[in-house]
């Protein structure tokens, strides 16, 4: 590539990293920067604007190649690399358990245990009774218990962990038998042939995408099958032509050969959701009572509570797992445990679990007080006073998100914004850089924010986002 003559003088004016740490060492904003963080971002300045004069960028000028314009550009990156990099942000998408967002809140109470656990020692593998070392998983196993009807239970980090686990313990070097259109796909292209191939379970498809029969299971049965595995389509649906086995069915097929049967619930929950209007989802109570041995789901999700693994079933499985060396490898940490015993405890009483727990409360959340909350935020916005902002409620649909409930529709109340002179994807990436970030999404060339993952003292930052907005514009 031909260099010209303007871009050889201007390659010229960049300045060493030297002279950059230099000039830093006179400036108080750099007093307690590291040195480290200085030199990293003095560098990919210099780099990028030496990139975009080989480029032949317009914008480069000898005037942006001035000392103080590229300290300034120095300060941002430095700015930039100082901060966290995991952010709060403000969910307006209305997918309640947005996986890219951080999936679930915790409750006021589970953020104060965690809190009191990570400041404090704890007796988190400590048995006070005997004043011996102890199980971390015994702080919360006796409520699962308690909760879900089952003998026995334990805690890893994520469910699949938990469904890793439980297949190599019981169905390494086995059959495991599946249908074949429960063999689904999470998040991160994670697959349950694969997890099972992993494992060192043997994949035994029976049935077809949409159509699994009694049959199907019965005939697949030989020598070497080591479970009967039901996975729950939690994620999507498969409406129309189509059938499948009852759990109830398929334990009284495993009882009849003597094999166990595992359910992996994917997103469990300890609420029956058509109480309140909504689609029904197998409770965790409703699948132990199948009498199926080993049940996996997740502690967040639907449950509301962190980010964990959670094993319920017949204590002498539970045991076999318990004692399988790869467990220590997947156990949670104080924090998460801590976290989870109080979401847990909230389940003692239904309608404090619905008032507490965040996802909960979103799910449940009566259409009347969305509106509300809708009619608030357009009033707050139409009170900047600016002319080209025009305001308005609409109607829309929000989801339980993180492979949840994927047919479920919930009526919500949201407020689009259009700006004059300012495109839709414009208002999204402004609002997207606002400190801290507002996610909502486009519909239309409508920027649009839907109320019910929006929290009542968020209403605020979101004024805040358009007012800085339209300042710039």
């Amino acid at each position: 590539m031909k260099i010209s003559e303007k871009q050889q003088n201007l390659l010229r004016m960049l300045p060493g990293i030297d002279t950059i740490l230099e000039i830093c060492d006179t400036e108080p904003f750099f007093e307690n920067i590291p040195k480290s963080v200085l030199v990293r971002s003095g560098r990919s300045v210099v780099e990028d604007l030496r990139a975009d004069i080989l480029d032949g960028k317009h914008d480069i000028s000898e005037q942006s190649l001035t000392e103080p314009s590229i300290m300034e550009e120095v300060k941002l990156r430095v700015k930039t690399i100082m901060a966290p990099n995991l952010i709060r942000t403000v969910n307006a998408t209305g997918v309640v358990v947005h996986t890219n967002l951080g999936r679930s809140l915790l409750s006021d109470a589970a953020v104060e245990n965690l809190l009191n656990i990570a400041k404090k020692y704890s007796n988190l593998e400590f048995d006070l009774s005997k004043g011996t070392r102890g199980s971390r998983n015994s702080n919360v196993e006796d409520i699962i218990c308690e909760l879900s009807g089952a003998e026995d239970a334990m805690v890893v980090n994520n469910n699949a962990g938990a469904v890793f686990l439980c297949l190599e313990t019981i169905s390494k070097g086995k059959k495991a038998i599946v249908s074949r259109g429960e063999l689904v796909e999470i998040g991160g292209s994670f697959r349950i042939p694969d997890v099972m191939a992993k494992s060192g379970a043997i994949l035994r498809e029976v049935g077809t995408t949409n159509r699994t029969h009694f049959t199907d299971y019965e005939r697949a049965i030989e020598d070497d099958t080591g479970l009967l595995l039901k996975v729950h389509t939690s994620n999507y649906s498969i409406v129309g032509f189509a059938s499948d086995v009852s759990l109830e069915d398929l334990v009284s097929l495993g009882a009849k050969f003597r094999i166990p049967v595992m359910k992996d619930l994917g997103s469990g929950t300890f609420v029956d959701f058509s109480e309140f209007g909504l689609l029904k989802e197998p409770t965790v109570q409703e699948t132990v009572a199948t009498g199926a041995d080993v049940i996996t789901f997740s502690g967040d999700k639907l449950l509301g509570g962190p980010q964990a693994g959670i094993i319920v079933g017949r204590r002498s499985i539970l045991d076999e797992i318990k004692q399988n060396p790869i467990t220590r490898a997947l156990r949670l940490d104080k924090l998460t445990l801590a976290a989870l015993e109080t979401t847990l405890r909230h389940y003692r009483n239904m309608d404090d679990a619905i008032a507490s727990i965040p996802t909960l409360r979103m799910l449940t959340l009566p259409i009347h007080e969305v509106e509300a909350k809708a009619k608030a935020l357009e009033e707050m916005l139409e009170s900047i006073g600016d002319a080209r902002m025009s305001v308005k409620l609409i109607n829309t649909s929000s989801r339980a998100g993180g492979g949840s409930l994927p047919l479920l529709k919930l009526p919500s109340k949201g407020v689009g914004a259009i700006i004059s002179g300012i495109s839709a994807n414009t208002i999204e990436s402004h609002m997207r850089s606002h400190d801290p970030p507002v996610i909502g999404r486009i519909e239309e060339d409508v920027f649009i924010m839907d109320l019910r993952t929006i929290l009542d003292d968020e209403l605020p930052i979101i004024k805040n986002a358009f007012e800085n907005m339209l300042k710039r514009a």
